[in-house]
């Protein structure tokens, strides 16, 4: 120890003082977090805390729309908010697993997600799968937890297109060709098929509208476009005129647009859900006690309709905080997506925005009463592990398109 001693100060180094290098430990740690070339500094951080604060209500809600029932029956009221939680941090870690990833790596990891999308669909036709409210969508696990796999056919739906068009050869007129129109509408109709099969219809639409925005941005002519759609419209006359609808989705329909016509049959959800949303008022009855929700007049009032919940217990005031954060998180997509630096990170960011957009136009919308019924969750609100798992892998797709971007400037 002497040794060491008097070798150290005969170099003409001073003797460190105790502690020196821990206190300079954690600022090296936290300047090397934030250092030009890592991933922390290329987030996106509003709209994590964006998702963060929706995830949060999200949770208080589900746990207040689920407690008051679970009390009645004798179990443990915190269930709900117990698998919810879990499911907000499992998502977590997809989320930050995914943004952590480059985007070129994403591109050959395409094909597996979409492979395993395909078998999950398949999988929930067979005797694996659950039949839950009419669609046969579900695949059980231990501990009472559920996938759906056409929460995630989302994503492959995105990720697959935005591949095909990114590597196409360009046509006559710079752009994609007509051959690549055929090759992602053949990627697309598998899923939108299955889901159609289960039935999920309004997961269905959502895969439509994600399938024509990305077909519309991905620059092909006009003329192929205005085809296409007459194409399209000719499909949905098709559909109504050999009745491929099943019956409750006429019936949901109808409801929709005679509501006052059977308010003790198909129009009883959307009336109890336009009276729990106005006996809120402005601020609402309280977290935990929205006399509604404690009665449960509205079905899967923790699902599809937690904006009901919302509109009781947090009033006009809350509703709006829910939407105008819905609304940060499709503006700072749309941000990505017009700095992407290639057509993939463009189409997969755009992608995401038209799905939260419409999927949140659509779930607020049923609630009031100028949407039909479908089963489409509110995104990072609604309980469900599949939907926030989807929701959150979405969120780390345009944080690896941001931080691609940010890299390089």
């Amino acid at each position: 120890m002497l040794g060491r001693t008097t070798s150290y100060t005969a170099r003409g180094l001073t003797t460190p003082r105790p502690g020196a290098f821990s206190a300079r430990r954690p600022r090296s740690l936290l300047a090397r977090a934030f250092a030009r070339n890592s991933p922390l500094r290329h987030m996106d951080w509003l709209l994590v805390v964006v998702v963060l604060g929706l995830s949060a209500i999200g949770t208080l809600l589900v746990w207040s729309a689920t407690q008051p029932g679970l009390l009645a029956v004798g179990q443990d009221p915190r269930t709900y908010l117990k698998k919810q939680l879990l499911n907000v941090a499992i998502g977590l870690v997809l989320m930050v697993g995914v943004s952590l990833v480059d985007t070129r790596q994403l591109r050959t990891w395409v094909p597996l997600f979409y492979g395993a999308t395909v078998l999950g669909l398949l999988a929930v036709l067979t005797p694996i799968g659950s039949d839950i409210n009419g669609a046969h969508a579900w695949i059980s696990l231990p501990g009472g937890f559920q996938v759906e796999p056409s929460e995630f056919a989302k994503v492959a739906l995105i990720l697959g297109i935005a591949m095909i068009f990114s590597q196409a050869r360009p046509g006559s007129s710079g752009g994609p060709g007509i051959r690549s129109l055929f090759i992602a509408l053949a990627c697309a109709a598998p899923l939108i098929g299955l889901v159609i099969i289960e039935p999920a219809l309004g997961v269905a639409l959502v895969l439509v509208v994600v399938t024509a925005t990305i077909i519309v941005l991905s620059g092909l002519r006009l003329r192929i476009l205005a085809a296409l759609a007459g194409l399209v419209a000719v499909t949905i006359a098709a559909a109504g005129g050999l009745h491929l609808l099943k019956s409750y989705q006429l019936t949901r329909f109808t409801s929709f647009l005679h509501p006052a016509a059977d308010l003790a049959g198909a129009g009883y959800n959307a009336a109890q859900a336009k009276i729990a949303v106005g006996s809120g008022g402005m601020f609402g009855q309280g977290l935990f006690h929205g006399q509604l929700v404690a009665g449960n007049f509205v079905p899967s009032q923790q699902t599809d309709f937690i904006f009901t919940v919302a509109g009781e217990e947090l009033g006009f005031t809350g509703t709006i905080v829910i939407v105008f954060l819905l609304g940060v998180v499709i503006i700072r997509a749309l941000r990505i997506a017009t700095r992407a630096d290639d057509l993939f990170g463009l189409l997969v960011a755009s992608g995401i925005a038209m799905w939260f957009a419409f999927q949140s136009f659509v779930n607020i919308g049923m609630t009031i009463g100028i949407m039909p019924i479908t089963g489409l969750p509110l995104p990072f609100v609604s309980y469900g592990g599949s939907a926030i798992f989807a929701d959150m892998i979405a969120i780390g797709l345009l944080q690896s398109v941001h931080r691609r971007r940010t890299v390089f400037e």
